[in-house]
């Protein structure tokens, strides 16, 4: 069964939103690897390779496979691709239902596109059909 809420640590949740504050005209994506438990614990930064980056993510073909090695070496599994919109909100483009990989992971998207506040969203994308996730924050 999918789960229809995910529980997000603060520190992880603050590292993302901190990492699309550092960008604000080019979008950012990585992996977020989840613990044993199934928690989300790890950030892995991808470089967005993509030709318009400030409208579109493409994340490095490398990075992305050193960052998959990377959460297997340390025994987790990957929860998550997230990525940030700097001039839209946080829900998926056309472009990020039609090329959306890895149904199993959340797709957590990072809007800028606020006034004074950031706002993080979760998706499951599959078939080109997003499905927004409760997002909770907790503490550990």
């Amino acid at each position: 069964m999918i789960s229809t809420e995910i529980n997000l640590p603060r520190k992880l949740t603050n590292q993302l939103l901190h990492l699309a504050q550092l960008s604000p005209e080019a979008e950012i994506c990585g992996l977020i690897g989840a613990n044993q438990a199934g928690i989300p614990s790890s950030c892995y930064p991808v470089d967005n390779s993509a030709t318009n980056p400030d409208n579109r993510f493409l994340m490095d073909a490398g990075q992305q496979i050193n960052a998959l090695r990377a959460i297997r070496e340390k025994s987790e599994t990957l929860f998550g691709i997230y990525h940030s919109h700097p001039h839209a909100p946080a829900i998926p483009s056309a472009t990020d239902l039609e090329l959306a990989s890895y149904p199993e992971a959340v797709q957590l998207i990072i809007s800028l596109n606020t006034k004074g506040v950031l706002e993080i969203r979760a998706y499951r994308i599959n078939a080109k059909t997003a499905q927004e996730i409760k997002l909770n924050l907790i503490e550990i």
